[in-house]
């Protein structure tokens, strides 16, 4: 059992963006956060590795005049809880865990928003079968293995050592020095807001949550969605920063050539986190697509 310090909720979200949409659920070994806003269609929001809720912070609100909007924190992100097997950190150890959630609420996602790591739950719970949406919208989606990383997946000995506890501790302790976080975020090749900052700055340097990230990256394994993903029956959305430095943009189009039913949408100077830069810009794309794959409109 980890012994890393964790996020408190009455101290460090006396600010969370939404925090009077926020409730906690147990469910397939997890206590969830998650908020819910809005009414209609449930659309079911899904962050990328070392995010939480907050990233939603200017986009749930758009969403929510026209859906159900539910985001959670991912097992060991914010302030959910981290499972006890490290496997339930994989790709389908996610899926299955939100499979629990969804079936806990009594939720069946009409559509599903992910980013980043985000996108990949998305498509792995809707070619299992787990959710039925009418479509997927990836943000910056992590879909394919990184760049000339298509050998076997990391080995046992690193991916004890990568998810170990000291190396979370010494990891989150070096992102204490002064302009750290901010130097990281700017690898992603966004502009955030202080705000934007001071969340993802409380979230780098809490232990727990930045352990899970790294732990996160230890087991995961794309190879599989990148094999499956022609199988994916539901049409497919894209959304691509063009200052992305994390996922760069060539790799929608390889994505594109894998899947049947999948539109390319650039978005013309935003980084990886451009729902964070531009809610609008993104609402907008994403209910143009829905209109043009819903007959509800």
């Amino acid at each position: 059992m980890s012994s890393l310090s964790t996020l408190d909720w009455q101290t460090d979200a006396a600010d969370w963006p939404h925090r009077a949409h926020s409730t906690f659920v147990t469910a397939g070994g997890v206590r969830w956060h998650l908020q819910r806003m809005g009414q209609g269609p449930v659309c079911l929001l899904l962050h990328g590795t070392g995010a939480a809720t907050h990233s939603f912070a200017d986009l749930m609100p758009e969403l929510a005049q026209y859906f159900d909007v539910l985001a959670v924190d991912l097992p060991g992100h914010g302030f959910s809880s981290r499972p006890t097997e490290l496997s339930a950190l994989s790709m389908p150890g996610m899926a299955a865990a939100l499979d629990a959630l969804l079936t806990q609420l009594h939720v069946d996602p009409q559509w599903i928003i992910g980013h980043s790591a985000g996108a990949a739950i998305a498509c792995r719970m809707t070619l299992d079968g787990l959710i039925r949406p009418r479509g997927v919208i990836s943000i910056n989606g992590a879909l394919l293995p990184l760049s000339g990383f298509k050998h076997p997946a990391i080995t046992p000995w690193l991916r004890k050592v990568a998810s170990s506890d000291w190396v979370a501790n010494w990891f989150a302790r070096r992102l204490e020095h002064g302009g750290a976080v901010e130097r990281l975020l700017a690898q992603t090749g966004s502009r955030l807001s202080p705000a934007g900052l001071r969340w993802y700055s409380r979230l780098a340097k809490t232990p727990a949550h930045t352990g899970t990230a790294m732990a996160m990256m230890a087991v995961w394994d794309p190879r599989p969605l990148e094999k499956d993903l022609p199988s994916l029956s539901v049409p497919l959305l894209l959304l691509v920063g063009s200052e992305d430095r994390m996922i760069l943009p060539g790799e929608a189009l390889k994505v594109r050539r894998l899947v049947k039913d999948c539109s390319v949408v650039q978005l013309i100077g935003l980084g990886h986190l451009a729902h964070e830069e531009d809610a609008l810009r993104v609402t907008e794309e994403i209910i143009k697509f829905i209109r043009e794959h819903s007959s509800a409109g």
